[in-house]
């Protein structure tokens, strides 16, 4: 059992590294090279990190059995809660404390996989209560 934890732990470390790259590099495109607000960037690149993070997560990370209509709309509620997250760490962190965007959205970055591990292990990707 801990091996396969341990296994499953690092193909999500893999799938969050791919998807928080996909999310940051589009962030940080429209913000610094397009001079896009720093919210609006980071969600731009949060909807673009979606697709690579539930193609990844349903047949690789959590190889999971359950249809994509089920698993899909599990995971956009788990994508709506972690937006709600993100958003409001970038919002606080630099428009309230005004902070660089590159920092902020880098808290933010630490946060969202652990609320999403706990949900999409438990709730999107399990198979037979749906």
């Amino acid at each position: 059992m801990t091996v396969l934890l341990n296994r499953r732990l690092l193909r999500y470390g893999v799938s969050g590294g791919a998807s928080a790259a996909t999310h940051f590099g589009v962030g940080l495109a429209l913000a610094d090279g397009l001079h896009v607000p720093a919210v609006a960037a980071s969600t731009a690149g949060f909807v673009a990190s979606i697709a690579v993070s539930y193609a990844l997560q349903h047949a690789w990370v959590f190889r999971s059995a359950a249809t994509h209509t089920v698993a899909g709309a599990r995971f956009l509620t788990v994508t709506a809660c972690a937006l709600a997250l993100n958003t409001l760490v970038l919002w606080l962190g630099t428009q309230v404390l005004r902070g660089p965007y590159p920092a902020v959205q880098a808290v933010a970055l630490l946060a969202i996989p652990v609320l999403n591990y706990s949900l999409n292990s438990r709730w999107t990707f399990r198979t037979g209560d749906a």
